[in-house]
């Protein structure tokens, strides 16, 4: 039987848990009624990505997503789950072209959005420089290694992470820069098993995997890819808790057949 936990409320809160060897829940929310449905289970954060580009906006990647877009998804997560623990997504170009663009973004998160801590993906020299800023200044920073959406490009595409001894060397090194720069937690996206897990072990802070096998601090999972949202998605990493997919088609179907047949709206659904 698992026990409820207590809610995720500061970034110290999140390493307890670690120490504790407690898994961590994330699952993204980019609306009101995601997250207040998020809110009423046991998840334990709300992650405000900008896979909003791919899961809401129909894009083929994360890059076309804008700052003013992700403020206004992270104010409707806020108002949909007021006490949960909300991420926001620093997206491509928002931290990447200056260090004060990257800090004032970051507190835009903050003051504007009401988002508990900040994500930034990659651990070159900058990035790390703003973490360490950020984290001083009183922002809590999530770091991002391994496959790096915003990134994609470069590498080549959507591909598995640390499988050379030079490559998982990288990693390793990677997640204990961002430990030293502050981070509370880091995610690890498509690192092999292994590599995740050597990563996981050797840092004070939780990793939260996705794609990188069971030995990470936590999971983190896309909502449309958890709750079976797109019939076409079959991603690897991914487990369809639900096919929900299935039950709108069906309920629309319904809705269609009783409008055409007239039985909606019946006395019940009228007013006199």
């Amino acid at each position: 039987m698992i026990m409820e936990q207590k809610k995720l409320k500061y970034p110290a809160d999140w390493i307890s848990r670690k120490k504790e060897g407690t898994p961590l829940s994330v699952i993204t929310a980019y609306d009101a009624t995601m997250a207040k449905l998020a809110a009423l289970s046991s998840v334990d954060a709300l992650l405000v990505g900008d896979s909003l580009g791919m899961a809401v906006q129909g894009n083929r990647s994360t890059l076309p997503v804008t700052m003013d877009e992700m403020i206004y998804h992270t104010k409707l997560v806020r108002r949909g789950a007021p006490d949960s623990f909300i991420i926001g997504d620093l997206p491509s170009g928002s931290y990447q072209t200056s260090e004060e663009t990257g800090l004032r973004n970051a507190f835009r998160f903050m003051k504007e959005a009401g988002a508990s801590a900040v994500k930034a993906e990659g651990s070159d020299v900058n990035t790390l420089r703003i973490i360490e800023r950020l984290v001083k200044s009183g922002v809590p920073v999530m770091g991002h290694i391994g496959l790096l959406p915003q990134s994609y490009l470069n590498l080549g595409g959507y591909k598995i992470q640390g499988r050379s001894e030079l490559d998982s060397k990288r990693l390793l090194e990677a997640a204990r820069e961002l430990e030293s720069a502050g981070v509370f937690s880091m995610v690890l996206e498509y690192i092999v098993t292994d590599v995740a897990k050597e990563i996981t072990d050797t840092i004070s802070v939780p990793t939260i995997g996705i794609g990188s096998g069971i030995h990470t601090s936590g999971q983190v999972l896309v909502w449309n890819d958890a709750l079976g949202m797109d019939p076409d998605f079959k991603g690897k990493h991914a487990r369809r808790f639900a096919d929900l997919d299935k039950t709108i088609i069906e309920a629309l179907n319904r809705f269609n057949s009783e409008v055409k047949s007239r039985i909606f709206p019946g006395k019940e659904n009228s007013f006199n």
